[in-house]
């Protein structure tokens, strides 16, 4: 129907119907309009006056008469290729303030020791992929190792997920490290006394970033695509220079 086609054009419903009515009527005053439109007069008032400012419509005076005609409608042509010029000149600005909102960080906040699981329970949702680790001994001490054990770690075998851990040189970990083999595991340890890791942080994704205080017991997600590039070159880095030392316990 042309009143849609006109909508999709960029008219309102009355913009539409009063043009068309215009267009018919070829000079009409207001209330002939209204008639025509089935628009009320006091609205086609208002609505002549837009369509005049949209260059649609041309007012007339004959004498005490005012009259609106209807511009040629190929004028519509030529107001879409005005708009296409106009879209294509703020299309680059438009484009860099949409980039600016994708790469804005987004942080969720957990709390409790139930909201550290829920943190990790966002790590299994990416299956057959590998997950980066610095781990805190704080996670076998102070936290639930019986979950854990038998629900986290039995959910990331079944998921396939393989972990790269960096892990302080404490007997805890030493006793983590043991267990590498059966749990999809790889773990370089570091000094615990030079390095003390207080925190953990996984990467994991392409932009997701898991940081846990089992002492403050509270948890985050970062989804970054930057802060995942970046922290996951420097754990590559920790990676490469813990070569010689984290196979002094192997």
């Amino acid at each position: 129907m042309i009143l849609n086609d006109l909508q999709d054009l960029g008219l309102t419903s009355k913009e539409a119907k009063i043009y068309l009515a215009v267009l018919e009527l070829g000079e009409a005053n207001i209330g002939q309009i209204a008639l025509k439109s089935g628009v009320k007069r006091t609205t086609a008032y208002d609505i002549t006056n837009s369509l005049k400012e949209k260059r649609l419509l041309t007012e007339i005076t004959k004498g005490k008469k005012v009259l609106f005609s209807a511009e040629d409608p190929r004028k519509l042509e030529g107001q879409i290729d005005e708009k296409k010029e106009t879209l294509k000149k703020i299309l680059p600005e438009l484009l860099s303030i949409t980039n600016l909102l994708d790469k804005k960080p987004t942080i969720r906040f957990f709390e409790g020791n139930e909201g550290i699981k829920e943190v990790y329970k966002d790590t299994l949702n990416y299956p057959d992929q590998e997950l980066l680790a610095w781990v805190s001994q704080e996670a076998v001490v102070g936290f639930d190792v019986e979950w854990l054990d038998k629900y986290y770690l039995a959910k990331r075998l079944s998921k396939k997920i393989w972990v790269r851990a960096i892990a302080p040189d404490v007997p805890e970990m030493q006793q983590y490290k043991g267990l590498d083999e059966k749990s999809l595991r790889r773990t370089k340890l570091v000094s615990a006394e030079e390095f003390p890791f207080e925190v953990e942080i996984n990467l994991y994704g392409k932009n997701r970033i898991a940081v846990m205080s089992f002492a403050e017991k509270i948890g985050l997600i970062i989804e970054s695509p930057k802060m995942h590039r970046s922290l996951k070159s420097i754990f590559e880095l920790n990676w490469k220079s813990l070569g010689e030392y984290a196979n002094i316990n192997q």
